[in-house]
């Protein structure tokens, strides 16, 4: 399996790594760190150099209650680090909504877009299948406002399960190929704990739909909750997290902590490579 990102074919037959960073004031975790241009820069070279495969930029915070942020706004946050990582090595990813980011990401040398409303918005499906970029289509719960409020299933594995098949045929039938295509089921969002861990424990469900599964859970409420631990001081409970989610078939974990995830997959990797 592999995944197609523009220029670059990403070969997924060991698990790979999306390094995060937030352009903004308001993430969950980092909010603020990375806000200046330069900050962010640097950030992306040092998770490219720990080892990311994928660099995924958000300029808008998708956290629960997170206020939304105007277009121009976000063009001004994205696009200039997008431009400056061009040629980097990495799979360039924008985390976004948007579909007037989405054009303006992809011209700027952007190889994913990672849209939590699995390209909804008007116009986003055209914006992507007139390119030749990956897209990552996530299951969400209503609105960031909204999401945590009425976080309710009949069951949450086939519920996710059978919204990812109808986007991805949506996405199918707008011209965008297969090979281009990965799924995410969305940890945390509109999802409360028993759901996260009900989907965890059944990834394989999602591994059966045959695309590329990107899962993210990196020091999100639910190892809180299940840890006590604060937002920051959740690096071994993701570690945990991540590595069953690969055990399952997770082909792409979207993490902060990239140096940790770099050592525990490569022990895994030598581990599962031993005859």
């Amino acid at each position: 399996m592999y995944l197609s990102c523009g220029n670059i074919q990403l070969e997924l037959s060991r698990p790979r790594i999306m390094g995060i960073v937030n352009i903004t004031p308001d993430s969950f975790s980092d909010g603020g760190q990375f806000d200046k241009r330069a900050a962010a820069l640097e950030h992306a070279h040092k998770l490219i150099a720990a080892g990311a495969d994928i660099i995924d930029i958000g300029g808008e915070s998708t956290r629960p209650m997170a206020e939304p942020v105007s277009v121009e706004e976000e063009l001004q946050r994205v696009v200039p680090l997008v431009s400056s990582l061009r040629g980097c090595g990495a799979v360039i990813s924008v985390d976004t909504r948007k579909t007037e980011v989405m054009r303006a990401a992809i011209e700027a040398g952007a190889h994913m877009i990672n849209d939590v409303q699995a390209l909804q918005a008007e116009g986003a499906l055209t914006a992507v299948a007139e390119s030749d970029v990956a897209i990552c289509i996530m299951h969400m719960l209503g609105e960031p406002q909204t999401m945590q409020a009425h976080a309710s299933y009949g069951d949450v594995v086939a519920d996710v399960s059978a919204f990812l098949q109808q986007r991805i045929a949506a996405v199918l039938g707008a011209g965008i190929a297969r090979e281009r295509i990965a799924i995410d089921p969305g940890f945390g969002f509109g999802k409360r704990l028993q759901h996260n861990l009900q989907l965890l424990k059944h990834l394989d469900a999602l591994v059966e739909l045959n695309y590329p599964l990107l899962v993210g859970m990196s020091r999100k409420s639910m190892l809180g909750a299940l840890t006590g631990r604060d937002v920051n001081d959740r690096e071994a409970a993701g570690l945990a997290a991540h590595l069953y989610a690969v055990s399952r078939g997770a082909n792409i974990i979207r993490v902060h902590d990239v140096v940790a995830c770099r050592d525990a997959l490569t022990v895994w990797q030598a581990i599962e490579d031993t005859q």
